[in-house]
């Protein structure tokens, strides 16, 4: 195969896409974590929430308070 051939017929292409979309699942599977790493929420605020949304009752936000203190 001729070097002109390979340019102009457009076989180059489908490497490159391929490649493309490997990086881009790459990009979906490990570039999320993160945004995760940084979400510095502790767990005393998630277990304020929970108790403002009426998750969890008085006793049982009193007693995971103590636990995480």
């Amino acid at each position: 195969m001729r070097h002109e051939y390979f340019w102009m017929s457009g076989m180059w292409m489908p490497p490159i896409v391929g490649l493309l979309i490997i990086i881009s699942i790459l990009y979906l599977i490990f570039g999320r974590k993160h945004y995760y790493a940084n979400n510095d929420v502790s767990a005393l605020e998630i277990l304020k929430k929970r108790y403002v949304k009426g998750d969890i009752s008085k006793e049982e936000f009193q007693e995971m308070k103590k636990e995480l203190e």
